[in-house]
């Protein structure tokens, strides 16, 4: 006979949980190695990317299917918020979705309609072919899918930040994540992050959210900007990349076992000359997660 399997927590009820915020980081390279690396580090979740990474839903398969065996939670973040791409994306079995630039609250009640089964929503039904149910092997899969999903929205304009109170109450939406890149760039701040007024639409978003009884996270690489945040209420937040932190460390190991000197005889110009000093402050850049030599931080 057929093992009858019970699907795990998703990262709504784990945050619920849990009595500290949530600590987690994007894998970004497309990777099932790299994701399985991720998910036995002892972070309690790993963020799948599927906008701006090499993914599509046979790596984003095969990522799932690596981490399945970590105490983790694996959140996936679709393209665009398309009903289409997001029953793709549940049938592999994602329980935990990210929907990018959610900028009011009826596109994310569109979404939740995206994600729940009629006469709720539009997903459309083919669990009995799809891993989402395990071929049929969660128990009333159909019935309970909903409770088996938790949909997360992306707070990443000045436009979302403008409802994020209505974003927040809307009902299906179980979390906000933060976006100060995409925020930045909307609020005419391109690449500043820490700009005073993109950090209070950051701060206004979490307030929102605790308020409204929702949890809140941010992607924040910098340790102080994510202390900021988790001290402000945040619940959950992002703090690395699988391929920053690769291209970081290895400019460190060039750095020391090269130095300046081999880095600009090798290229030939002033660029890797620059890059191999370091940041631009003296401070190590893998330490930091800021771009080598730069100063900037990584734009997800």
């Amino acid at each position: 006979m057929p093992i009858r399997l019970t699907l795990p927590p998703t990262f709504a009820a784990r945050i619920d949980e849990a009595d500290r915020p949530q600590v987690g980081m994007w894998v970004c390279s497309g990777s099932p190695l790299v994701a399985e690396i991720a998910a036995g580090s002892g972070l309690d979740w790993v963020l799948i990317d599927g906008e701006h990474s090499p993914n599509g839903l046979e790596s984003i398969l095969a990522q799932l299917q690596a981490v399945a065996a970590y105490p983790v939670s694996p959140v996936v973040r679709v393209p665009y918020g398309d009903t289409v791409v997001i029953k793709q994306f549940l049938d592999l079995g994602v329980q935990n979705l990210l929907v990018p630039m959610v900028d009011s609250a009826e596109q994310a009640a569109g979404i939740v309609r995206a994600v729940r089964y009629p006469t709720s929503g539009v997903r459309g039904v083919g669990s009995s072919l799809a891993r989402a149910s395990r071929w049929n092997r969660v128990e009333n899969y159909l019935a309970d899918a909903a409770s088996t999903i938790s949909l997360l929205v992306q707070i990443e304009s000045a436009a979302a930040v403008a409802s994020v109170e209505a974003i927040a109450a809307t009902p299906g939406v179980d979390g906000l994540f933060v976006g100060p890149a995409d925020l930045a760039a909307s609020m005419g701040h391109l690449g500043q992050q820490s700009h005073p007024q993109v950090v209070e639409a950051v701060l206004a978003s979490i307030r929102a959210g605790v308020a409204a009884g929702v949890p809140v996270g941010v992607n924040a690489f910098v340790p102080a900007d994510a202390e900021r945040y988790l001290d402000a209420g945040a619940s959950f937040v992002a703090v690395g990349a699988d391929v920053a932190l690769l291209a970081r460390a290895s400019e460190a190991l060039a750095d020391r076992f090269i130095g300046t000197d081999g880095a600009a005889d090798a290229s030939g110009d002033a660029d890797s000359a620059h890059r191999a000093t370091g940041s631009a402050d003296g401070r190590d850049p893998s330490a930091t997660g800021t771009s080598a030599g730069t100063g900037e931080r990584p734009s997800y």
